[in-house]
């Protein structure tokens, strides 16, 4: 099974929003990150995986299953990070295990401790106590517990410390050199990915932009700089956001080489990481 998720199709609609037929397949025994900017429907198409939501239409197979007809038994194999609270709030933390870990056929009670010592986090405190960041501790230590197959992390990092981050950057990595887990990573926080994922799936305004390797995203996005002459000359086919400033511009492409071969040193030619390619192809500018 190459795919661990296939989404095939798949449109959900509310009043204000669309997820307009998406398509992503997310390979095994891989980190595939997930951006978008705020509404661009990342929650929703997690929520459709998760089958906390139903789809207007579409299909969803994780494992090869489809997720509503199999729905506790690939539950049973999924790590889940929400980036709201899901647990009992009014319990301690322990308290909350016992009845968590009923669900999970392989839990690990010695290596939940461990990850509650490694994080810091006191078992005997009620979750309504913990801040934000030591309740995303927590879902962690619930989702690295019970040797699952799948991790899908929504929004992990937000409201970690940059320590706490690096640390969770190296579990992550850590738990895919074991090619039969996979995880799927939604972030606001795109230099985490560009630090650990193998693809990324960009989504906006409820459409998928792209789902590439990061591979392929280093090797073909670049961002061009020019002066104020160039500007009203350069091909526009070939640009897919411009910014102006007083200056000249800046702009994204995916067509560096034929650009250099036009232009020459009338530009200059960086490297584009994941928030460039996110800003450029949502403030695209007027080209």
């Amino acid at each position: 099974m190459e795919n661990v998720i296939e989404i095939k199709n798949v449109t959900k609609n509310y009043s204000d929003f669309k997820l307009d037929n998406i398509n992503i397949n997310i390979k095994k025994g891989f980190i595939t990150g997930f951006i978008g900017p705020n509404g661009a429907g990342k929650s929703t198409t997690i929520k459709l995986i998760m089958n906390l939501i139903r789809k207007d239409s579409g299909l969803i197979n994780i494992f090869g299953l489809d997720n509503t007809n199999h729905d506790r038994e690939i539950k049973s194999r999924i790590g889940f990070v929400y980036d709201e609270c899901c647990f009992y709030e009014n319990l301690k933390i322990i308290s909350n295990e016992k009845v968590i870990s009923a669900f999970y056929k392989d839990w690990d009670h010695k290596k939940f401790i461990s990850y509650l010592k490694r994080f810091e986090l006191n078992p005997n405190k009620r979750v309504k106590r913990l801040s934000k960041g030591m309740k995303t501790k927590f879902a962690i230590a619930i989702a690295l517990s019970h040797n699952a197959d799948l991790l899908i992390m929504d929004e992990p990092t937000a409201g970690l410390d940059p320590i706490f981050r690096r640390e969770l950057l190296d579990i992550l990595y850590d738990l895919i050199q074991d090619e039969n887990k996979s995880i799927f990573f939604s972030t606001h926080i795109t230099s985490d990915l560009d630090k650990i994922a193998d693809y990324i799936t960009f989504i906006n305004k409820g459409q998928i932009v792209f789902s590439k390797s990061t591979d392929v995203i280093n090797d073909n996005y670049k961002i061009i700089k020019g002066n104020k002459e160039l500007l009203s000359e350069i091909d526009k086919q070939y640009i897919i956001g411009i910014n102006k400033n007083r200056y000249g511009f800046d702009a994204l492409t995916t067509n560096s080489s034929k650009l250099i071969e036009k232009y020459q040193d009338s530009i200059c030619i960086e490297n584009a990481n994941l928030e460039d390619i996110m800003v450029y192809y949502i403030k695209k500018g007027e080209l």
